[in-house]
């Protein structure tokens, strides 16, 4: 049998190449982003490097702990308790200490060196402990001097004066030295004694004495650690920083993956289909010659083994050159680390292989079922009309898998709203629902053509006509190629259509909840605003001021899941003035040092009841719930008082202007104390605009790389079949030009057929996005999120273009080389033998 399936597939290459190509392009994916994604597994282990020289260094806890049932559960402090003053006097008497202070700093327009995310202040004694080393300079002696980090990248150079802006205020300061950037932060150094007027509380003391004896005294004070060793590396600017930058670069390349195999499935499938489709006569002939249907279905089954373990050694190879590119490419679009390199791992490689296999084996089993199905008198049907029925397996399949679409939407809608909202459920959603639609496809696509195609068959000239009795007559070619495009335009639709409508929904419930006319924020996150700032917005007549800080509260659900909420501490009565919260229960006036403002998404939304919570240092507290906030997008987080706010600093300003005072005289003077600060002051409306633009960076090179991976798909399934289709056409072609059509008129109605099936495809997957659109709709309308459906049309139309383009392109070209022949070449006389 092997020899008969090997003579076959060289006789018939054009209808394999296709096959083999896309599966080969699918494993190659699949390898590439295999080995990119076992890289993501294990993140490079740091040794310390920020108290890299330190023998012992005290600080606060940084995670919470807590026992439950299940064991020890943690979760990371956003704000750990300062060493108190009492501890730093007890640790002075062991031996020679140096107290370390990290503080927010803004430098003027002058550019530093470093690879941290925003330049942070620290006392220059503690720099002995830390890789930093004077490269130029001296070390900053008086107040008004500093030491900063300077290579490559700086234009900072030693006596040059800068403007720095911290907590205190924006002061002119002398540089007298330069340090190599550490890699880890971009540090400004200034004398201890400034330091300790911009940061009062102590963040870690290095301690030259032996680590037991520290222990000992550190023993007595709740939430203090002491770190040695390796330990030391938990006191590094976000010590974990490498891990959860690969959290999203997993997650990427997994979902990229899932995309893959998805669409490789269902295009080698639909070729399979078309093949088996184009070679009934054959089949019957072998049934005619006493093949049995099981030896027909095997003859199916070994050209997809062929097929598959050809293309995925191809494959695999093409996915282990390809992955180091991906790396660099992903580490150069700033979508990974600049470190991310691929491992030596194997598996990955076995698993494409293994996986390309799999997909050409279960694409073959629809096909193979049909071709045994085929009897022997199909060796004399010469008709190209397809009848359009399916049979009962396809149509209780499709059923059920549309049914499990809408039952998933429709269970989702009804006991979680919020999760149609996440990435991972509107990525994978459209799936089924995509399917459902391809699976239906003979029996949907010939009333759409007829629809599409009736006003061009109403155009003088027969083009119109002829191409709508085509595409209606040839289902299964019809179908073939619609459903790469299907795929391409549903997955365009509804993934770029859901973030944009989530975006415009994120932006519309800011306009509503924010209804003060300034609104200034720090330039970084965990950064905060200048104190002076905030007293002289304070002192601005007419003008109403709410000053808030980022923190957090932990809970612990059901008794066994830490689950912490981003947070903003806030002084109710001010809240209220510059905001209009969706409460849903209770009220922010009822918010006070004793209690919270939750949202639905908690356990607990009882107002009055009691909620146990530990605060961003580690305290634990009990508070009571003042008001309850609706869902939403999930940006309506918790509320506190800025006593449970963990010693946060103020990193938010709204100002609204009171009724009868002067718009003009108020911001002018906001204003000025934004330049007097070096603080950045912004309108509400420009406030908006720039923090909620559309989705950009890695979110949307992602999408755009999903979308890339379905449009090259696309490209290979549209090349394959019209090639396919215009091989098995030579006689129709031939016949057009014998009743006197012009090669021209014959190549221009085999273009307009091409147009009318990609607007099949390009309706039915619209529908599909439609439907999955609608349903992020229907779940923002239950989260009360008033905003509008944000069809994603330059996508689509892009999508569309290119898919009508590859379709005329392939399905031209081929049918010109086909009538390079005469009208009564020998083409006709071959295919009537």
């Amino acid at each position: 049998m092997l020899n008969v399936v090997l003579r076959g597939m060289r006789t018939r290459w054009v209808t394999f190449v296709g096959s083999f190509v896309a599966l080969a392009l699918g494993v190659g994916i699949v390898a590439a982003t295999g080995l990119a994604l076992a890289a993501t597994f294990d993140a490079p282990r740091h040794g310390p490097e920020r108290f890299a020289a330190a023998p012992v260094v005290v600080r606060g806890e940084d995670r919470l702990r807590v026992r439950t049932p299940i064991g020890v559960r943690t979760q990371e402090l956003t704000s750990p308790r300062p060493v108190p003053a009492e501890l730093v006097t007890a640790l002075a008497e062991l031996g020679r200490t140096v107290e370390d202070r990290t503080f927010s700093v803004t430098v003027g327009s002058a550019r530093l060196d470093g690879d941290g995310e925003g330049t942070v202040g620290h006392p220059w004694p503690v720099a002995a402990a830390t890789p930093y080393r004077l490269a130029t300079g001296r070390a900053p002696a008086a107040d008004g001097e500093v030491v900063v980090t300077a290579g490559n990248g700086s234009d900072v150079r030693t006596g040059e004066r800068i403007t720095v802006t911290t907590g205190s205020g924006t002061v002119a300061r002398t540089v007298v030295g330069t340090v190599r950037p550490a890699g880890f932060e971009t540090a400004v150094f200034f004398t201890a004694a400034e330091a300790a007027r911009v940061s009062p509380a102590v963040d870690a003391v290095v301690v030259h004495a032996d680590p037991a004896v520290v222990r000992a005294v550190v023993a007595h004070e709740d939430r203090m650690v002491v770190l040695t060793g390796d330990d030391r590396r938990r006191a590094d600017p976000d010590p974990d920083r490498d891990a959860e930058a690969l959290v999203s670069v997993n997650a990427l390349l997994g979902t990229a993956a899932g995309i893959t195999v998805f669409v490789s499935v269902f295009v080698v499938a639909s070729t399979f289909s078309f093949a088996v489709a184009q070679r009934r006569r054959e089949f019957g002939l072998l049934r005619t010659a006493g093949a049995t249907p099981g030896q027909v279905r095997r003859t199916v089954y070994a050209e997809a083994a062929v097929i598959g373990v050809l293309a995925s050694a191809a494959g695999c190879r093409m996915g282990a050159l390809g992955a180091p590119r991906l790396a660099s490419w992903m580490a150069g679009e700033h979508i990974a680390p600049h470190w991310f390199v691929i491992g030596d791992q194997n598996w990955p490689l076995h698993t494409a292989f293994w996986t390309g296999v799999a997909v050409a084996l279960a694409g073959a089993v629809a096909a193979s079922r049909r071709a045994g199905r085929v009897g022997p008198v199909e060796a004399l049907r010469e008709s190209a009309v397809d009848s359009g029925s399916m049979p009962l397996s396809r149509v209780l399949l499709g059923a059920a898998v549309l049914l499990t679409g809408a039952a998933l939407l429709g269970i989702a809608l009804v006991q979680d709203p919020g999760s149609l909202l996440k990435r991972k459920t509107y990525v994978t959603q459209p799936m089924l629902l995509i399917v459902g639609c391809a699976l239906f496809a003979p029996v949907l696509v010939r009333p759409v053509t007829r629809f599409l195609a009736w006003a061009p068959a109403q155009l003088p000239g027969a083009t119109g006509v002829l191409a709508r009795e085509n595409a209606s007559a040839g289902l299964r070619r019809t179908s073939a190629v619609a459903a790469p495009v299907i795929v391409t335009v549903a997955l365009a639709a509804s993934l770029m259509g859901t973030t944009a409508t989530l975006d415009e929904a994120r932006a519309a419930e800011a306009r509503t909840q924010v209804t003060s006319d300034f609104v200034v924020t720090a330039a970084t996150g965990g950064a905060a605003l200048p104190a002076e700032f905030v007293e002289r917005a304070r002192r601005i007549p007419g003008a109403v001021v709410s000053a808030s800080r980022s923190t957090s509260v932990t809970v612990l659900e059901e008794g066994t899941a830490l689950v912490t909420s981003e947070a903003r501490a806030v002084d109710p009565d001010d809240a209220a003035a510059v905001s209009e919260l969706p409460v849903v229960a209770g009220g922010l006036a009822g918010l006070d040092d004793g209690s919270l403002v939750v949202n639905e998404e908690w356990m607990t939304t009882r107002v009055g009841a009691r909620v146990g919570v530990w605060l961003a240092d580690g305290r634990k507290v009990t508070l009571r719930v003042a008001a309850v906030l609706s869902t939403g997008t999930g940006n309506n987080g918790v509320y506190v008082t800025p006593r449970n706010s963990g010693g946060a600093a103020v990193d938010r300003v709204d100002v609204k202007v009171r009724d009868g005072a002067g718009r003009s005289a108020v911001a002018a003077q906001l204003a000025a104390a934004g330049r007097a600060t070096g603080t950045e002051v912004a309108t509400r409306a420009g406030w908006l605009a720039e923090s909620h633009r559309r989705t950009g960076g890695n979110t949307r090179l992602g999408l755009l790389m999903i979308l890339l991976i379905a449009v090259v798909y696309t490209g290979i399934a549209l090349a394959n079949t019209q090639v396919m289709a215009t091989s098995d056409r030579v006689r129709d072609l031939v016949v057009l030009r014998l009743a006197g059509a012009t090669k021209a008129q014959v190549l221009r109605l085999v273009g307009v057929e091409a147009l009318v099936v990609v607007a099949v495809g390009a309706v039915l997957g619209g529908a599909v996005a439609a439907l999955n659109l609608l349903g992020v709709r229907t779940a923002l309308a239950l989260l009360d999120v008033r905003s509008a459906v944000v069809v994603p049309w330059g996508t689509i139309g892009s999508v569309v273009a290119v898919s009508a383009l590859l379709a005329v392109v392939f399905a031209v070209l081929p049918a010109s080389l086909v009538l390079r022949v005469g009208p009564a070449g020998r083409g006709l006389s071959r295919r009537a033998r």
